[in-house]
């Protein structure tokens, strides 16, 4: 009796052990929800935290674009910033005046727990955008000095709240008055309306008095600079107590100009490796849609035209720019048959073609002029993949081995599946060449093929866009972009976004807008040197959602910058916008059966009322087989004969090339020597000396393929028709889309 007594009074004793444990690790839950800790099972394991700054920095920043009216917004700011009272913000209308959205439409409604602003902004006229007779043909442009409500658009396109492609397309489409002559009748279609123009500063009305702060206020004020629940690195940014004041926010109507120095309207584009087809397109494009006030004798004083700045570096994206550098930059740029038309003096005010220098670049960015040096040998890091830069020596040695590896006929091919990189977050050591001379990762200049593909000049190209709207202001693109419409109203709204990555909660930064010298541009910087450079776009919204920093860098849809991306992954297939796209390599290759539609629609079917649209790099596919040269007209007529005899050679060499090959392959087949097939592979790759000098013959030539259409492409691909439309415009033969003819 007494051993079961003592044994029942154990087994109590572990139930009440198991019991308080239990309790404690309740209440112990109940705290750390209550302090907004961070719940660690959520988070990747091994993904360490980015943040470097504290909650009081954090608010820092949020206060500073908010007065710098870059927070045109209703939508809420995140509870974890504790903004016990809630900033006044100029980038929106009082209260009264706000627009309210249906309430069965309203995506961001505010909850009542969340600090929002007080609006003090100047009130807005939404437009209605339409063209009248007689002029009714094509759209017309949008008023200057117009702003595009990106609340309007979140709600109409977010695809996070079910909303489809196809249907954001309309919205834009309809409000920007881009379906002149195509529009039928709808419903009140109001609540689409997304542009509109801001009242002068002297209309505004005096801010509402602060109301009394209730205890929640009280007690978020008194609590408010506790890092409690912020996921942080272990050593913190010093405070940013250094930022300069923020900008004066004004209503386009107070502008001195037409032009805000403070927000230049500048397109950044990055090119690397030898100038073809896609950056021309690009600035074809770019010259069909924007208001540059090209159809003018002069400029209109009461507009203010945009620019193109395309950043070519000069070299691979691990070299340094020699001392000539510039020289020899605008020597190639004028013997490039695709950017030679470009330095003609009709565009000199639109266009302008700058040199990428990293190391002038990064010395121009005050957050990181006195330390990057110290990352130097490290600086392209992607995603937690790391590109170690080989020095000086290290490359000596790396050509000696391969020149000895080359030179010695038993010398084996390295494998095509080595790679100079990492994925676990070590740094890639510098290695041999992928197999021909001068074309490792290290010194390859530009993208040939997928196999060939410039890897590291994309990872300085993530940099380089935040560097290029941090310094400069503006908007980035890549360039594998092509513009659709024009940017007015975006270049009005004076927030920064990226956008969103297709089905993904994250950003993709082919299309950037970051404000010159703000607060937000210095947290990415800081946060991005203490995580080694890295300026991956998915470990930019890292950055962001660690520092609740996502609603001052928007994600915005998809549809305005890349409508084809959810179809191409499978979604929205039941209702697609169109064209639709189950691969990107349709834009290049429409499949046979969906082929007739770009010769029938043309540019003004293509994804109407998207800004721009992203192919998605296939830098090796030629925009227009059947006519891959610049075809812009008598003008630049010199430029179009050495392309085609470029063309002409290359086949040429290609057809000899594949000839000696097949013989050399033949003859090593049977002796089963492998090594003599290698050299002889290497010997027929030179091929024969062809002279690009035009012949008669050769003029002959190509007036029959210009008269023969038997010789053209019977179906032509999407990037075809949109190339020729846009050469079409140069060569005067049709207006812009906006019904503008090009004068010279």
């Amino acid at each position: 009796m007494k051993v079961s007594n003592r044994l029942g009074k154990q087994k109590a004793s572990v139930v009440v052990w198991v019991f308080l444990l239990g309790l404690g690790w309740l209440l112990l839950s109940f705290v750390r929800r209550l302090e907004g800790r961070p719940n660690w099972t959520n988070s990747v394991i091994g993904d360490p935290p980015t943040l470097v700054y504290s909650r009081e920095d954090l608010r820092r920043i949020w206060e500073w674009e908010i007065a710098s009216g870059h927070y045109p917004s209703t939508r809420p700011i995140p509870e974890e910033i504790r903004l016990a009272i809630p900033p006044v913000n100029p980038g929106i209308p009082p209260g009264k005046h706000q627009r309210k959205p249906k309430k069965s439409d309203r995506t961001y409604a505010i909850p009542e727990r969340t600090p929002s602003t007080i609006g003090i902004g100047s009130r807005r006229e939404y437009i209605n955008i339409t063209a009248h007779p007689p002029n009714i043909a094509y759209p017309p442009r949008v008023p200057t000095g117009s702003v595009a409500d990106l609340d309007v658009i979140m709600e109409n396109c977010d695809f996070s709240q079910q909303k489809y492609v196809r249907d954001c397309l309309e919205v834009m489409r309809l409000g920007a008055g881009l379906d002149v002559g195509r529009h039928v009748r709808r419903a009140n279609t109001d609540d689409w309306k997304y542009i509109y123009r801001e009242a002068p500063s002297y209309t505004r009305e005096p801010p509402a008095k602060q109301r009394q702060l209730t205890p929640k206020q009280q007690k978020m004020l008194k609590d408010g600079n506790s890092d409690a629940g912020l996921w942080q690195r272990d050593v913190l940014e010093a405070p940013l107590t250094n930022l300069s004041k923020p900008i004066p926010a004004k209503p386009f109507p107070d502008l001195d100009g037409v032009c805000d120095p403070d927000y230049p309207k500048v397109f950044h584009m990055f090119w690397a490796g030898p100038f073809n087809e896609k950056p021309y397109v690009a600035m074809l494009s770019f010259l069909f849609t924007q208001n540059l006030g090209l159809h003018l004798d002069q400029p209109d004083p009461a507009v203010c035209h945009p620019q193109f700045w395309m950043w070519i570096n000069p070299g691979p994206a691990a070299a340094v720019p020699n001392p000539n550098a510039v020289r020899d930059m605008f020597r190639e740029l004028a013997d490039s048959p695709w950017a030679a038309p470009f330095l003609h003096p009709r565009f000199k005010d639109v266009i302008k073609f700058k040199m990428w220098n990293t190391t002038e670049q990064l010395d121009g960015v005050p957050e990181l002029k006195d330390e990057w040096r110290s990352y130097q040998e490290s600086l392209f890091n992607s995603g937690g993949t790391k590109y170690k830069v080989p020095s000086g020596k290290e490359k000596e040695k790396a050509a000696a081995k391969q020149f000895a590896e080359t030179a010695s006929p038993s010398a084996t091919v390295q494998s095509s599946s080595s790679t100079n990189s990492t994925s676990d977050g070590k740094v890639a050591p510098a290695s041999a060449a992928s197999g021909k001379a001068g074309d490792d990762l290290y010194n390859r200049l530009g993208s040939t093929s997928a196999d060939e593909y410039d890897r590291l000049s994309v990872v300085l190209s993530d940099m380089a866009r935040f560097i290029l709207c941090h310094r400069f202001g503006g908007t980035y693109l890549d360039a594998d972009t092509v513009f659709l419409r024009d940017w007015e109203e975006l270049w009005g709204w004076k927030g920064a976004f990226a956008y969103r990555w297709s089905r993904l909660p994250t950003y993709n930064t082919a299309v950037l807008r970051l404000n010159k010298g703000s607060a937000l541009g210095t947290f990415l910087f800081r946060t991005a040197f203490r995580n080694l450079f890295d300026f991956h776009p998915m470990t930019i919204a890292k950055y962001t959602k660690d520092a609740y920093l996502e609603p001052l860098l928007l994600r915005l849809p998809d549809a305005m910058f890349d409508p084809a991306w959810l179809a191409q992954e499978g979604y929205q297939r039941d209702r697609p916008p169109f064209p639709m796209f189950t691969d990107f390599k349709h834009f290049f290759q429409p499949p046979v059966a969906e082929a007739a539609a770009p010769q029938m629609l043309g540019f003004d079917g293509f994804f109407k009322g998207a800004y721009s649209y992203h192919f998605h790099n296939f830098w090796w596919v030629p925009f227009d087989p059947a006519r891959n040269f610049p075809d812009l007209g008598p003008k630049f007529k010199d430029g179009e004969i050495k392309a085609r005899m470029k063309l002409k050679a290359e086949a040429a060499a290609e057809a000899a090339r594949a000839t000696k090959a097949a013989a050399a392959g033949h003859k090593a087949d049977s002796a089963g020597d492998e090594a003599h097939k290698k050299q002889a592979a290497m010997r027929a790759s030179k091929g024969p000396k062809i002279s690009l000098e035009p012949t008669d013959d050769d003029l002959k030539e190509f007036d029959r393929e210009d008269q023969d259409v038997s010789m053209d492409s019977r179906d032509l691909a999407w990037s075809a028709v949109l190339k020729r439309t846009f050469e079409a415009y140069i060569r005067g033969e049709r207006p812009n889309m906006y019904g503008e003819w090009l004068k010279w």
